[in-house]
């Protein structure tokens, strides 16, 4: 009985004809971790900050409820006391409101920059990239041709 052979075998032994530059997809890979990296750093900071200043919004948006819950002797303190609440309210939020717009133009920023930079080296990465291609193509004609003419003789 024949044995049967290992394709895995000849497709090494294929794969290994041809001239193969893995410096440049480890480069691109590399590239690609250390963007999402500093992308990542960059949305993990923003929601940091993000959840500071809401936490210390509600804080104290709950001392100021708390203030103004407590008894009061006139019917007029209880006014006096909502729209004391509401107005200050009403300036935290604007505050705050402000302080996430810092927040998110600071990291559209960062990304933008972050973006720019990686274009350049994508850009460098991909030339490289369609070098060994054509090497890799040339040689895969090369060695067409050799097997046809191999074949004509045969």
């Amino acid at each position: 009985m024949e044995k049967t052979q290992y394709f895995t075998a000849i497709l090494k032994d294929a794969m290994g004809a041809f001239p193969r530059n893995t410096a440049v997809f480890e480069d691109a890979f590399k590239t690609s971790v250390s963007l999402n990296e500093k992308l990542s750093h960059v949305t993990l900071d923003a929601a940091e900050k993000s959840a500071e200043i809401s936490y210390i919004w509600k804080k104290d948006t709950i001392a100021k409820l708390t203030e103004a819950s407590k008894a009061k002797t006139e019917p007029a303190d209880y006014a006096k006391a909502a729209t004391d609440f509401f107005a200050g309210a009403t300036e935290v939020a604007t505050e705050k409101m402000f302080a996430f717009a810092e927040i998110a133009k600071k990291a559209q920023i960062d990304t933008v920059e972050l973006l720019m930079g990686a274009g350049t080296n994508i850009t460098e990465e991909t030339a490289a990239a369609k070098k060994s291609t054509n090497e890799v193509a040339a040689t895969a004609k090369k060695a067409a041709a050799t097997q046809c003419g191999t074949r004509a003789q045969n």
